[in-house]
C-alpha cells in the first residue's frame, strides 16, 4: 500500500487515541500530530479526520496542525485543513434540554453538547445502559429528524441524515480525495457507515479492536494504528515515469 494512490478517513477516539473515562481526559501519543501531517503530505491532502468530536475538539487535540475533518459524526464537514467549517443546523434546543435532563437522572452519566448533537455518556455508569436507552428514546419519540446511535459508553442524538458513511462520500467527490482508493480505520459502531462508503467505492476498512461488519481486516489497538500509519508516512513516493 502507498499514501500516494489512497485517501485516508480515520476516526480518532479507540482509533489513533486509547479512550478515557471522559472526552477532555485523553492522551495525545508523542508525535501523533505529526505522524498525521507526514501522512496528509504523502497522500497530497487527501487525509481526513472522521471522529465523533467536533472540528474544533480535533484542532485542540492536535495542534498545531489541522486536518480536512468531518465532526460530529458527519453533522460537521472542513474539506481542506485550512477552509471554513460546515455544520449542520443546532440539535433542537428543547430537545436537548429534555435529553441532559435525562442524563441528569442518572448518576454517573453526563450530557456533552455538540451543538450539533448531543452525546450522553454512562462510561462510569455501565450498568444503566438499558434504562438510559429507554428514556432518550422516549425523548425523541416518533421525530424522525433525529436519532440514536450508540458507540462505545454513550449514546449520541444526532440528524438522522447524516453519518460518517454520507461524510466520506462528500470528500470522495472532490480532490484531492477523489480517485484515489479509500481506506477508513474505525473502531466502534458509529464507523460501520464509513466502512460501508468506502467499500462501495472499491476501498478497504479496517476495525480496531475486533471484527467489525463491512471490514477487511483488525488492527489490534490504537498503538498498532499508529504503527501502521507511521510506516506508511514513512514510504517513499514512486518516481513518475
Amino acid at each position: 500500500m502507498r499514501a500516494d494512490t489512497h485517501a485516508f478517513f480515520l476516526d480518532v477516539d479507540g482509533s489513533l487515541i486509547d479512550l478515557a473515562d471522559h472526552p477532555d481526559a485523553v492522551q495525545i501519543p508523542e508525535h501523533l500530530p505529526q505522524v498525521l501531517a507526514a501522512l496528509a503530505d504523502r497522500a497530497d491532502g487527501a487525509l481526513a479526520l472522521v471522529s465523533g468530536r467536533t472540528i474544533q475538539s480535533l484542532d485542540l487535540l492536535l495542534h498545531p496542525f489541522g486536518f480536512a475533518a468531518a465532526g460530529s459524526h458527519g453533522a460537521q464537514m472542513r474539506l481542506v485543513p485550512d477552509g471554513k467549517i460546515l455544520s449542520a443546523p443546532p440539535l433542537d434546543m428543547a430537545l436537548a434540554r429534555e435529553v441532559k435532563a435525562v442524563a441528569d437522572g442518572f448518576d454517573g452519566v453526563f450530557a456533552e453538547d455538540k451543538g450539533t448533537a448531543i452525546a450522553v455518556h454512562y462510561r462510569a455508569a455501565p450498568a444503566a445502559a438499558p434504562s438510559l436507552k429507554r428514556a432518550l428514546l422516549d425523548s425523541i419519540g416518533a421525530r424522525l429528524d433525529v436519532r440514536l446511535m450508540p458507540g462505545h459508553c454513550v449514546f449520541e442524538i444526532k440528524p438522522s441524515r447524516l453519518d460518517k458513511g454520507t461524510a466520506v462520500a462528500d470528500f470522495m467527490g472532490r480532490p484531492p480525495f477523489a480517485g484515489r482508493i479509500p481506506l477508513f480505520i474505525g473502531d466502534d459502531f458509529t464507523d460501520e457507515a464509513g466502512f460501508s462508503a468506502v467499500a462501495a467505492r472499491g476501498g478497504l476498512a479496517l476495525a480496531v479492536g475486533a471484527p467489525r461488519p463491512g471490514t477487511h481486516g483488525v488492527l489490534a489497538d490504537p498503538r498498532s494504528v499508529r504503527a501502521f500509519l507511521t510506516h506508511l508516512a514513512a514510504v517513499p513516493r514512486q518516481r513518475r515515469r
